[in-house]
């Protein structure tokens, strides 16, 4: 049996102001070509338009974003440049571009290391040393009063430590987000002196923001914080992506597919918590030559054991020839590629709160298969946006992709893809974000006065 979802399906405001849903009316929407930097600055626009600037006294902010997760930094930095922040960004080159240059009201400092391959162990050992020398500096003379850190730096010990507490001395509130609660649990690694500097960041930092109630909660069970210092926030949904006037038939045609190939995608970086092998059992228990599985995604160094399990399992099955893999590091310029050549993305995950793939998914028009894991229920509405199935069961995934590729949502897929999207923008509006990050700024900025 397939898993219901815990949530009712509720409308949606489309672009006109009407209340549209996928599958109920939504019409078919050519999109234009769109680069990620225009994206960027129509977000800026769209907060400038409707601000009041005499209500919005000025906040600045340091937003240490450890040089990583490019769409989520894009997002949240226009949202709170839209809502009156003045942000110093401090990246790397691999986040730096012309948007980050695009308003008064934004500098961007690339401090970080840049992760650049073919370099020895010493010469990276040395550019994160020296890139932790240039982050104390810049903390010592920086103004912002605030410093939000999005993700920790190469050495996460480090940082959750002695960083937070120079911070700290040097009289800064520092918020953090905390994308995974506890990563080390996820990924079956966890220890009583991961779960303790953990507890060191989280009591240190003078408010938190996570994505889902759940998380709120273990933060509260687990590491003793208060309910009062944690605000949910939504997963803002990935709109940096490249959307440029490449078709569903080019991509296709570009991968080699053919235009009755039944496909579904596994996309993002692979580790075994994403529960690869379940869809690869899965994918081979369907045993239809019309069936095709794209595996777009870089695998954890660490894994290579784990990978060899599953090139078995599929040389075993005989569907070698029915696989596409990628298995490197996709970049945000490519990921377009597979999303549109796509009918389907499944996140086979076995334990996880939230997943940047799924809203990746969703801003293509995507809809998505998921296991009933973390939070993920709460954002798929079964046969509008997707389907849901039970973890850590191949069968139970068959059956749902089976089940997909008989349904209407499938076969009108081309008229529900913007119902999708509007779906996922009204309920991970990056301006809600931007909202409620502005005002835990706004109170903490108060209280220390």
């Amino acid at each position: 049996m397939l898993m219901k979802a815990k949530s009712r399906l509720r409308p949606v405001a489309g672009r006109n102001g009407d209340w549209v849903f996928a599958g109920a009316g939504a019409a078919s929407v050519s999109q234009q070509p769109v680069s990620s930097a225009r994206r960027f600055e129509q977000a800026l626009d769209r907060g400038a338009a409707h601000q009041s600037p005499a209500a919005v006294p000025e906040i600045k902010v340091s937003l240490l974003t450890g040089g990583l997760d490019k769409p989520y930094v894009m997002g949240l930095t226009a949202a709170l440049v839209s809502h009156g922040v003045s942000l110093e960004v401090i990246g790397n080159s691999t986040l730096d571009g012309p948007e980050m240059h695009s308003t008064g009201q934004l500098s961007f400092l690339s401090l970080y290391w840049n992760p650049l391959k073919n370099l020895s162990a010493a010469a990276k050992l040395w550019r994160v040393f020296l890139s932790y020398v240039r982050i104390a500096f810049y903390a010592a003379r920086a103004q912002p009063k605030i410093f939000h850190v999005l993700w920790n730096n190469k050495f996460e010990l480090f940082d959750r430590t002695i960083l937070m507490l120079y911070h700290k001395a040097l009289g800064k509130k520092v918020v953090f987000t905390a994308h995974n609660v506890n990563a080390g649990k996820r990924d079956s690694n966890d220890s009583a002196f991961n779960r303790l500097t953990l507890k060191i960041q989280y009591r240190l930092a003078d408010h938190i923001f996570v994505h889902t109630p759940r998380m709120k909660a273990e933060l509260r069970d687990d590491f003793g914080v208060s309910e009062h210092a944690v605000t949910v926030i939504p997963f803002g949904i990935n709109d940096s992506m490249p959307s440029t006037n490449l078709t569903r038939g080019e991509a296709r045609q570009r991968l080699g597919l053919r235009e009755d190939d039944r496909t579904i995608l596994f996309f993002g970086n692979v580790r075994p918590y994403k529960g690869l092998e379940y869809l690869v059992e899965a994918f081979n228990l369907l045993g239809d030559d019309h069936y095709r599985l794209i595996i777009a995604g870089e695998p954890k160094k660490d894994t290579a054991v784990y990978m060899r399990q599953i090139e078995d399992a599929i040389e075993r099955a005989g569907s070698r020839s029915r696989i596409i893999e990628k298995l490197e590091f996709v970049a945000d310029d490519q990921a377009e590629l597979y999303f549109k050549a796509s009918d389907v993305a499944v996140l086979p995950y076995t334990v996880v709160f939230q997943s940047g793939v799924l809203f990746t998914a969703y801003s293509y028009g995507l809809p998505v298969i998921a296991t009933d894991v973390g939070s993920l229920s709460e954002d798929i509405a079964p046969g509008e946006t997707g389907l849901l199935c039970r973890a850590r069961d191949a069968e139970d995934l068959a059956r749902a992709i089976r089940e997909y590729f008989e349904s209407d949502l499938y076969r009108t897929l081309d008229s529900r893809r913007q119902g999708i999207r509007n779906y996922a923008l009204a309920r991970h509006s990056w301006d809600e974000v931007g909202e409620l990050t502005r005002k835990v700024y706004a109170d903490l900025l108060a209280a220390n006065r």
